[in-house]
Order: C-alpha cells, then sequence, then structure tokens
C-alpha cells in the first residue's frame, strides 16, 4: 500500500509542485502586500509562478507505455507528458505578460488561480476516469470563471464573466447527463472499459446516441465551437488581457487533448461516419456538422468586429473547427496515430501564437485605453519590432507560408483527407477548410492595413513596452518561423511520444 502512495506522488509530481507554488505566492504576497508598491508584487508573483511551472516541467517522468495508477483514476505516459509541459509552458508565458498587467491590486489571488486553474488542466490530461475528468474540467472552468471577472474596476469584464459562467454551468450539466448515461450503459467508467463494453454491443444503443449528443454539447462549450459558442466573444473582450490569452491557449490545448483521448479510447465503437451523403449514428456526423458550421461562422463574424479581441475570439472559433478535424481524422483511422500528432501540432502552435498576439493586444489597449482596430493605427513606426512581431502571428494564424501556421494546416488537412483515401468522403470539410481559411486572410489584413498603412492616432507617440513583453514576443515570433520552417523539432517528438504511448 506505501507503494502505491509513493507511485502516485511520482506520477502527481508536476500537479503536487503547481499547487504547492499557488499556496507560496499567496503567502508571499500576503506577507509582502502592505509594504510594497503593486508592479513589485505582480513582478515577485509572476517570477514565483514562472519558477514553480519550470520545476514543474522538468520533473522526471515514467517511463514505457504508460503508469495507471489508484484504481485506474491517472494514467501517464510520454505523450501525456508532454501535454502537461506545454500547458506549464503557456502558464510561464502567461504569468510573463501579467507582470505588467493593472487590472488588480490582488496579486497573488490573480496567480494563485492561475496555478489551480493550471493544475486543473494537468489533472484532466492524465485522468482516466469520467468522474475525474469532469471534476478536472470543473476546477479549470471556476478559476477561469473567477479570473474572467478579475477587473473590478470594468463593466464588461463581470458580464463576461457571468455570461461564461452561466454557459459554463449549462455545459457542465449536460456532460454530467451525458457521462451519467455512458455508465448506466457500460457500467464503466474508466476510458478503456467503455471502449470495450461498447465494442460488445456494437456501440449503436439508442442511449448511447443521446449521450454522445450530450457529451459533444458539453466539450463544444468548453472548447467554443459553433453552435456553442455563444459565451467566447464576450468573455474574450471583457475579461482582463492576460486571463483572456489564458483561456485561448492553456485551455484549448487540455481540452482538446482530453476531447480526442475521450473519442479515442473511450467512444471509438460509436464513432459512426462522417463521410459527405453517407452520415451514420455516432460522434463523427455531429463533430463533422459543427466543425463545418464553426469554420463558416467564425470567419464571417470576425469580419464584422471592429474590436481586436472579439475578432480573435470568433478567429478561435474557426481554429476550434479546424481541430476538431483532427479529432475526426482519427476516428477513422484503424489506429489514431496517425492523427493525433497533427492535431496536437496545430494545436500548441496556435495557443502559442494566440498566447503572444494577445500579449501585443495588451501593451496597445494600455496605451490606448481600447483595443479597437483604429488603436494599432501607425504601430509600425510607434513599436517596429512589436509590428514586425505581429505580423508573424498574424500571417501566421491565417496560414501563409513559411509560417508555423501554414504548416499545421496542410498536416492537418492531410491527415484527415487521408483518412478515407479510396472515396474522398471528407473532402467537403478540406473544402470549407481551405475557403474558411482564404476569408480569415481578409480580417487579419484588416489589422495589418492598421499597423502598416494607416498612420497613427493623433497625439500618440512611442510605445513604452515592457521589457517582459517584448521579450516573449520576440522569441514566440521566433519559434514560430522556426517551427514552419523546420516543424520536424516538435513532430519529431510528438511522433516519439506517441509511439512510446502505444498508440
Amino acid at each position: 500500500m506505501t507503494g502505491d502512495y509513493f507511485a502516485l506522488l511520482r506520477l502527481l509530481a508536476p500537479e503536487a509542485i503547481v499547487a504547492l507554488t499557488a499556496l507560496i505566492v499567496l503567502g508571499v504576497d500576503l506577507m509582502r502586500g502592505g509594504r510594497q508598491t503593486l508592479p513589485s508584487r505582480m513582478s515577485a508573483a509572476a517570477w514565483i509562478t514562472v519558477i514553480g511551472c519550470a520545476l514543474s516541467f522538468f520533473c522526471p517522468a515514467p517511463t514505457g507505455a504508460g503508469l495507471a495508477l489508484a484504481s485506474g483514476v491517472f494514467t501517464s505516459n510520454p505523450l501525456i507528458q508532454l501535454a502537461k509541459q506545454i500547458i506549464l509552458l503557456l502558464t510561464a508565458a502567461t504569468a510573463v505578460i501579467s507582470i505588467s498587467g493593472r487590472f488588480t491590486n490582488h496579486a497573488g489571488e490573480y496567480f494563485s488561480l492561475l496555478l489551480f486553474s493550471t493544475l486543473g488542466m494537468l489533472f484532466l490530461v492524465s485522468a482516466d476516469n469520467l468522474l475525474i475528468v469532469f471534476l478536472a474540467l470543473e476546477l479549470t472552468s471556476l478559476c477561469l470563471y473567477v479570473l474572467t471577472a478579475f477587473d473590478k474596476r470594468s463593466v464588461a469584464s463581470a458580464e463576461a464573466a457571468l455570461k461564461y459562467f452561466l454557459f459554463g454551468g449549462v455545459s457542465a450539466a449536460f456532460l454530467l447527463f451525458g457521462f451519467s448515461l455512458i455508465y448506466g450503459v457500460t457500467g464503466e467508467i474508466q476510458l478503456t472499459a467503455i471502449a470495450g463494453s461498447l465494442q460488445q454491443s456494437n456501440g449503436q444503443d439508442s442511449l448511447i446516441m443521446v449521450a454522445l449528443v450530450m457529451v459533444v454539447i458539453g466539450f463544444g462549450f468548453k472548447v467554443a465551437i459553433a453552435p456553442f459558442h455563444l459565451w467566447a466573444p464576450d468573455a474574450y473582450q471583457g475579461a482582463p488581457t492576460p486571463c483572456a490569452a489564458f483561456i485561448a491557449s492553456g485551455s484549448k490545448v487540455a481540452s482538446f487533448f482530453i476531447l480526442a483521448r475521450l473519442a479515442f479510447a473511450a467512444l471509438a465503437p460509436s464513432a459512426g461516419n462522417g463521410e459527405w451523403a453517407r452520415f451514420t449514428p455516432g460522434w463523427m456526423p455531429v463533430l463533422a456538422l459543427c466543425a463545418a458550421l464553426s469554420m463558416i461562422l467564425g470567419n464571417v463574424a470576425a469580419i464584422a468586429q471592429s474590436s481586436v479581441k472579439r475578432l480573435l475570439a470568433y478567429s478561435a472559433i474557426a481554429h476550434a473547427g479546424y481541430m476538431i478535424l483532427g479529432v475526426i481524422a482519427g476516428g477513422y483511422a484503424g489506429k489514431p496515430a496517425q492523427a493525433i500528432t497533427p492535431l496536437l501540432f496545430y494545436v500548441s502552435t496556435y495557443a502559442l501564437t494566440t498566447l503572444a498576439t494577445f500579449g501585443v493586444v495588451m501593451v496597445v489597449e494600455s496605451d490606448q485605453g481600447n483595443d479597437r482596430l483604429e488603436s494599432f493605427g501607425g504601430l509600425r513606426s510607434r513599436s517596429p519590432l512589436l509590428a514586425l512581431c505581429m505580423l508573424i502571428f498574424l500571417l501566421s494564424l491565417a496560414g501563409i507560408p513559411p509560417l508555423a501556421g501554414f504548416f499545421g494546416k496542410f498536416y492537418l488537412f492531410t491527415a484527415i483527407l487521408g483518412a478515407a483515401p479510396n472515396d474522398l468522403g471528407l473532402l467537403w470539410l478540406v473544402i470549407i477548410a481551405i475557403a474558411a481559411s482564404a476569408v480569415s486572410f481578409y480580417y487579419y489584413l484588416q489589422i495589418l492595413k492598421q499597423i502598416y498603412v494607416v498612420d497613427s492616432p493623433a497625439g500618440s507617440s512611442n510605445l513604452k513596452v515592457p521589457v517582459t513583453v517584448t521579450t516573449m514576443a520576440v522569441l514566440s515570433a521566433v519559434a514560430i518561423l522556426l517551427l514552419g520552417c523546420v516543424p520536424n523539432i516538435l513532430i519529431d517528438r510528438f511522433e516519439a511520444a506517441v509511439r512510446l504511448a502505444g498508440f
């Protein structure tokens, strides 16, 4: 029994370090709060957060195909460890861009909530049990609701948090009801055991079909795919910019990772068929329709936006549609290995690009007092380096070579075409994705037009860009360019992790 506890502690060492760091951040800020200025408190709390994430990042990972502990509640393998490392990097980057934030006087509480939401994401990617998946999602969501409302001086922040909370509560109800139906039909809550039970019943029970719809609705709210996206634009626009950046990056990685694991490990026997004119019941046709709607609605609605954060929210909805293609591709493969690497590469590079983009938006918003398109006018003269970084970020999101976004889309589209190669039954999704990507180029160019063509607003001076934001933006831009030119730097790691995980 003692050996089991030590093994469990070793497995959950990254989570333990993150939780301990959150408590340290609270304690240090409490002791220093009355004697230090807000900038020094934000800086101290941020660097403690970064150090905690670094220690958790370098925790030794279990070797072999996998390790299941606590009666299969948690599992670990190299792929899960890699997903955790990506989330920790995004958390550290969010902490760095938060240093210059002035949206709250509660530095310790802010960074501890950031770490607790990260803790929920780490539990989420290692969960091997429906109950733990739900609890980890709710831990993450509750922290994100509070972070969205953290700017007490902003009515928009409170309104956004309320909408996010209400929609999140509804999605949790759908998800829990769907999980309960799966348990009721299969008698199992462990992911692999559910797949075995569904395989025996051929996966087409009517209650299972209802459960699949419930689960897709629940996760649809979490990852903001249409038509379950209504909270996202308000939350992105109203939340403090670093919080919006974290919602758009870290939560995307964790949510899509567990969605893919559920689809491939637990619900594969009930996949159905999403090929054009060959729809059969299952989660695949539902996701295919949601992906198509997300790509169309997200890109078209983004054209009409005047707020850059709101524009990025609709862009995130469209990108969620692209990411769903990777989940669908894995459902067709005899083994999902050929879809996992493209999906994770795309999600990871998108998360990095979006986080860095929000970092630039935060600087402009602090200088101009808003995030409207006009506020970016003449950025090329006010901060040439930041303008260059923004150029790289937006072109990568649009999928322009030789940047990471282009290769990510190409790799993902190739994977879904290869999933049904005989009759190209999934070609309709790729056609919609390519057309939607062409539309997205227009609204990204609208931002670049403001940056490089339009003159600066009257009375504007050179931007005072914090060193931390500049450093993070430059490193992100270099990484995006490098991953577009030499994508094997990341792909080889994903493929090795997938092989070691036993896919």
